[in-house]
């Protein structure tokens, strides 16, 4: 097995054990199952969606995809290490929570290997409350210092501020929420180094999500703050659909739409 190769069988074998270590963390929280759908993808490879919807979370979605293929000439360009060669591979993870509660916000994150011309990781976490809690924020960007700050002392305030800049609505002129840790083009030149700080990424936000779920999954809301809620996840749809990079790269290489369409909220609203 040559180097890149076993990089690849390593990244596809953790993205699968993270999903399952989020959809058994989850469940327990419910009290139900996830429903697993396979697809294909058109070059080559695929992926598997992991869908629950319940009492707590009224939908939460954990998908992994390894996929191969070719970018079209229009899209190549826009990728690094396309230069001589138009072929990539791509491992992947992301995760979308959507709340029945307002007290507690929806999560979002995704890691992922990709492989052109050039190899490099990237991904993220953030968390988007409708209603701001000081000690879930701080909690939460705790987690992901702690993520960071064994590895590079200068992680966090970088990936802090790319999230800032990246999970914004210039229309709006707001923040889709209280942030995280945005990260791209991760690749130090030590790949195991890099490596192990995705995975600890990864476990970080499992136990943010999980503490802070479990914290407000009790408490009563209101009808005003639902309405709340649903306005804020049209913002949501509006990034998503306007901004996200993620959206397009997953359309543009021909991923499964209702695996990329995971991350919308079931319900939404527009004032």
């Amino acid at each position: 097995m040559n180097i890149m190769k076993e990089k690849k069988h390593h990244v596809e074998n953790w993205f699968k054990a993270l999903r399952d270590q989020f959809c058994d963390s989850l469940s327990a929280i419910e009290g139900a199952l996830f429903e697993r759908k396979k697809w294909k993808h058109k070059g080559a490879g695929g992926g598997e969606m992991s869908i629950m919807k319940g009492k707590v979370f009224e939908k939460v979605g954990v998908n992994i995809s390894t996929v191969s293929g070719q970018f079209s000439e229009e899209y190549r360009n826009k990728i690094k290490g396309t230069k001589n060669s138009p072929n990539y591979w791509a491992s992947g993870i992301s995760l979308v929570a959507h709340m029945n509660s307002p007290k507690i916000p929806a999560f979002h994150f995704n890691t992922r290997f990709l492989v052109t011309g050039e190899s490099w990781f990237g991904g993220g976490a953030d968390m988007t409350p409708t209603i701001v809690n000081q000690n879930d924020t701080r909690y939460f960007h705790a987690k992901m210092k702690e993520a960071c700050t064994p590895h590079n002392e200068k992680y966090y305030p970088e990936f802090k501020k790319k999230c800032d800049e990246y999970f914004y609505l210039p229309h709006r002129e707001e923040a889709r929420g209280e942030g995280g840790i945005f990260f791209d083009y991760l690749n130090t030149g030590d790949w195991e180094k890099d490596f192990s700080f995705v995975k600890d990424v990864g476990v970080r936000t499992l136990e943010a999500i999980t503490e802070i779920v479990k914290l407000h999954k009790d408490t009563k809301w209101s009808d005003k703050e639902k309405e709340a809620q649903l306005i804020k996840r049209g913002r949501y749809v509006e990034f998503n659909l306007i901004w996200d990079r993620g959206t397009l790269f997953g359309l543009k290489t021909g991923g499964a739409t209702e695996a990329i369409m995971m991350s919308m909220p079931p319900t939404a609203k527009w004032a």
